[in-house]
């Protein structure tokens, strides 16, 4: 999968399932911070990434993502 589909999914993830603002989604946008995603939305999170992307989330190594780029350089980085 190219970096531009797994963009456009999480994207379609945090509009669709997690209801945020199109308009707010940015590569440097914050996931907490700007985006709004909250403790409730980051476990359903895990369950949405493994029926989107076949993978599950382990959370120790989401520690550090804090940023729309860095998510989908996540997920990336799971898929090759």
């Amino acid at each position: 999968m190219e970096r531009k589909e797994i963009e456009e999914k999480v994207r379609g993830i945090l509009i669709d399932d997690l209801e945020i603002d199109e308009e707010k989604i940015a590569p440097e946008a914050l996931l907490k911070e700007d985006l709004g995603i909250d403790s409730l939305d980051f476990v359903d999170i895990p369950v949405i990434v493994k029926r989107e992307f076949g993978f599950k989330i382990k959370s120790e190594e989401m520690a550090g993502v804090k940023t729309f780029s860095q998510f989908c350089d996540y997920i990336e980085s799971k898929l090759v």
